[in-house]
């Protein structure tokens, strides 16, 4: 989704457009999610950018967007940019408490490749 949101309408009023916003953005989100995953991959992640036009869009956390929105609310701005792209997500294992992982040398990495 990449899409310029415009918040203004003659009969709907400016906080029940920001809440339609934050609906259509959520169900995006739900709808991507629901796709079947490929073969390797864990779940679905999202690259996210969101700024007051698309060339002042900096990038975000996905949690950050109702925040971001809000913020747009309380300035009362009647535009902004928003760009959610899905993208194939890993799960990498953590740590156990007290294990240390340390990085393989280059020069073990060589050895093994022989």
């Amino acid at each position: 989704m990449k899409k310029t949101f415009q918040l203004i309408h003659s009969k709907i009023t400016y906080p029940r457009l920001v809440d339609g916003v934050k609906n259509e953005v959520r169900k995006y989100i739900k709808r991507e999610r629901r796709k079947e995953l490929p073969e390797g991959v864990d779940f679905w992640d999202f690259d996210c950018k969101f700024g007051d036009t698309e060339a002042e869009a900096k990038v975000i956390h996905l949690a950050e967007i109702d925040v971001c929105i809000t913020d747009i609310e309380t300035r009362e701005l009647l535009s902004f940019y928003i760009e959610i792209l899905a993208k194939r997500g890993t799960r990498t294992k953590k740590p156990k408490e007290g294990e240390v992982i340390a990085p393989i040398p280059l020069e073990l990495k060589k050895l093994g490749e022989s």
